[in-house]
Formats: structure tokens, C-alpha cells, sequence
């Protein structure tokens, strides 16, 4: 069992040797659209990479949403084949999302012997997700 303070500089020195890892500038928030994002995600459980829809214009999200399931099948069968589509994804803190993710299970932030597998993974799918957005750019954004 972690503190917090322990907990906490683990977190810092996964990111910081991820990016040392794997330097580069990544898309994340700057898609200039409006509450549609992409995530890293890693805990004591899992790493994800995601994207996120997040407005709370319902009208907007499932504007973006629709674009997104138009695109699915090219998502996975050119892109990222384990992709999950959840419409109606619930956060932690209650507020629901639309999200498109990749889960890697059986990894921890706590332990170390862990991070260089994730860190691949984060590393390959935001690749692949960050390919598939610049090519249907356009189309998501029109």
C-alpha cells in the first residue's frame, strides 16, 4: 500500500519517463473542437486511451457522436481494431460522456515492472487514433 504522497510521485515519474520515452507534441485537447478530446488514462488497474466527447449540448455531442459511428467501421478495421463505442459512458464523478477507448488491463501505475508495456501501448494507439483523426479531419470537424 501507497501514501498519497507516495501514490502521487509515482504518477509524476510515469509521465515524466513517458514523455522522456516518447517525446512528441500530441493532439489531446488542441482537435479545435469544442469538448473533443483525447485521453491518457493509467491507474492502479488499467491504461486506456480515449476519445472523449464531452459538451453538454446534447445536440452537439450527438452531432460528433454520429460522425464518429459513420467512421467506426474504418476506425477498426484500418486503425485500432479493439476500439469500444460507448455512447453513454458514465465518469467517476457522475458525468456522462460519449467515449471511444482502448483498455490495457493487468498493468498498475504502482508497479514499475509494468509502465514500459504501457507506456508502448499509450504510445502506439494515441499514434494510430491521432493517424486516424488527421485523415478525417474534415469530415469530423465539417
Amino acid at each position: 500500500m501507497f501514501s498519497k504522497a507516495e501514490s502521487r510521485k509515482l504518477r509524476e515519474d510515469f509521465w515524466t519517463s513517458f514523455g522522456k520515452s516518447f517525446p512528441r507534441k500530441w493532439i489531446l485537447y488542441n482537435t479545435k473542437i469544442r469538448d473533443f478530446s483525447f485521453k491518457f488514462y493509467f491507474d492502479k488497474k488499467k491504461a486506456m486511451v480515449s476519445l472523449d466527447i464531452e459538451d453538454q449540448n446534447i445536440e452537439n455531442r450527438i452531432k460528433y457522436w454520429d460522425k464518429m459511428l459513420s467512421l467506426k467501421s474504418i476506425l477498426i478495421d484500418e486503425f485500432l481494431p479493439d476500439a469500444i463505442f460507448d455512447e453513454a459512458y458514465v465518469l467517476d464523478n457522475g458525468k456522462e460522456i460519449s467515449r471511444i477507448y482502448l483498455e490495457k488491463h493487468q498493468v498498475s501505475i504502482h508497479n514499475k515492472n509494468t509502465w514500459q508495456e504501457t507506456m508502448v501501448f499509450l504510445n502506439e494507439t494515441m499514434q494510430q487514433f491521432e493517424t486516424f483523426y488527421y485523415e478525417y479531419e474534415d469530415f469530423i470537424k465539417a
